[in-house]
């Protein structure tokens, strides 16, 4: 699911640009307009928990609201809004880890599920397995289709190290699903 690159569709411009200037309701338009596209990517960059998607998907809209009227227009609104939402959903993850570890942080995050539901789950919690930066960047590439070089900024990895995940992420799904 990629975004479109550029400038803030027409279908978002005005809502942005009252929004930015202070709008709740055309805030609120935006998030109607955008809240389940966010959502079920963090949902699987969270290892498919609802619980844990919903908050993070509202400390995304959050800190899009707070952060809008820095919002430049370089990019589609969606696009701003879901690295936000995707950065979100990576330092909840990085906070998880580092207080499981105890300050350790071996991080790795899912991918997109297969048609029949029996699949469908199957497929979920195989991913939802994944350590969280394995499962990041296999959600992040096949799932969302981002490229190495925009996942490596991202996760503050290089491209190589992206490629490496990825590969390592799609052999222990394949391991798990057999």
């Amino acid at each position: 699911m990629r975004f479109p690159a550029g400038v803030a569709s027409d279908a978002d411009s005005e809502a942005v640009a009252a929004a930015a200037a202070g709008s709740r309701t055309a805030f609120a338009t935006l998030y109607r307009r955008h809240a389940a596209r966010v959502h079920g990517a963090v949902l699987r960059l969270c290892g498919y928990d609802p619980i844990q998607a919903e908050d993070v998907t509202q400390e995304a809209f959050l800190a899009a609201w707070r952060s809008l009227p820095s919002f430049r227009g370089d990019s589609a609104f969606a696009t701003w809004l879901y690295r936000i939402a995707v950065n979100q959903a990576l330092a909840t993850l990085r906070a998880q880890a580092v207080a499981v570890a105890g300050g350790c942080v071996d991080e790795e995050v899912p991918f997109e599920p297969a048609s029949c539901p029996a699949e469908r789950s199957e497929l979920e919690r195989a991913v939802a397995s994944l350590p969280p930066r394995a499962r990041s960047v296999l959600v992040l590439h096949d799932v969302e289709g981002w490229t190495h070089d925009d996942i490596a900024r991202s996760l503050g990895i290089t491209a190589g190290a992206c490629k490496a995940h990825l590969h390592r992420a799609r052999a222990m799904l394949r391991a798990r699903l057999e």
